[in-house]
């Protein structure tokens, strides 16, 4: 077992990786209080360059999947995979400017935290009704919840606009005379 051990290190050492002594391995295992994020988050060293790019990309990738899904808007199943699928490239593209630590940590907000969870939940069950229910009127509610997750988390972001919008709807539908 230690000559296997000896070999990996050599081939960290080819591979250009750095080689932990034994004290400092036995320190990082009693010093395991790092999240999951946080390792996470030191991994996805990116460049500005590169940071860009994947937002271009993933940003692009996902605007065309919701276009996209307009060509199929008759067929909720398909329909409810591509505008899903785009929504999840889009905030995707996100945590490329940001950083999956911060953009997580943005997520569970408490202002937003609430919209987080049902805007995910929707998406989950569009999902859900697209693939295993295949009921196109269950598809098309689940999409029409999803759409209506995705403006409330949007505006989530912008000051004062849920409250705005909140009075708004409230004086269009207050039924009293």
């Amino acid at each position: 077992m230690d000559k296997m051990n000896q070999a990996f290190e050599k081939m960290k050492m080819l591979v250009g990786m750095e080689v932990e002594d034994e004290h400092e391995a036995a320190a990082l295992e009693e010093n395991s209080s790092l999240s999951f994020m946080d390792d996470f988050n030191r991994n996805c060293t990116l460049s500005t360059k590169q940071r860009f790019n994947g937002f271009a990309i993933c940003f692009v990738a996902g605007l065309t999947c919701t276009l996209l899904s307009m060509l199929v808007f008759f067929n909720p199943i398909k329909f409810g995979l591509t505008f899903t699928l785009g929504n999840l490239l889009s905030i995707g593209s996100t945590g490329f400017l940001i950083g999956p630590k911060r953009q997580v940590a943005m997520m569970l907000d408490p202002v937003r935290i609430y919209a987080t969870a049902i805007y995910l939940a929707s998406m989950i069950i569009a999902l859900f009704c697209a693939l295993y229910v295949h009921n196109r009127l269950l598809t098309l509610l689940a999409i029409i919840l999803e759409f209506g997750a995705l403006i409330w988390y949007s505006l989530s972001y912008i000051p004062f606009a849920r409250s705005m919008v909140s009075k708004v709807m409230v004086s269009c539908f207050d039924t009293d005379f």
